[in-house]
């Protein structure tokens, strides 16, 4: 199904190639590139086969023996792909994978993109502040609070 490490000396590599050849030649992490390797293959059949709507939301999380478990971001996306199993178990079959059994998992956070907080929205201080807090430093003592209060102002006016 999938082909070993490909040897990269002597030509130029995309990045990030030199730190998969390093994974490749550990026992462990070519253990783990393997996994991640027939999780891809497993998604791209599953690309294949089923819909595209539900194939976009649908990632390849496990292959446990002879099960393949899909996370799906829904109850309505796990009844269709359950609705869908022995159709895509075929087809993996097929394609030369030792699957019997499709597990759908339903894992709220999929392919929800990560929330970015908006700009924040401020606004700069008035002429009566910035006059409040010049009377406030020429007040105080010399010291950090004074420092800190002229700071304040060279931002606000400069």
């Amino acid at each position: 199904m999938s082909q070993g490490p490909r040897s990269t000396h002597g030509r130029t590599s995309a990045p990030g190639v030199p730190a998969l050849d390093w994974l490749a030649g550990d026992q462990r992490g070519a253990g783990i590139l393997d996994t991640a390797r027939r999780l891809m293959e497993a998604e791209a059949l599953l690309a294949q086969v089923l819909p595209p709507g539900l194939a976009r939301r649908c990632k390849a999380a496990q292959i446990d023996r002879r099960r393949l478990t899909v996370s799906v971001p829904s109850p309505a996306h796990a009844a269709r792909l359950r609705q869908l199993a022995p159709t895509v178990t075929a087809r993996l079959r097929a394609a030369g994978w030792l699957v019997e059994d499709i597990v759908v998992r339903i894992d709220a956070g999929l392919g929800r993109p990560a929330t970015e907080r908006p700009p924040r929205q401020t606004e700069g201080l008035g002429e009566g502040a910035l006059d409040a807090f010049e009377a406030l430093r020429r007040s105080l003592r010399p010291g950090p609070l004074a420092d800190a209060v002229g700071r304040l102002l060279r931002r606000h006016r400069g």
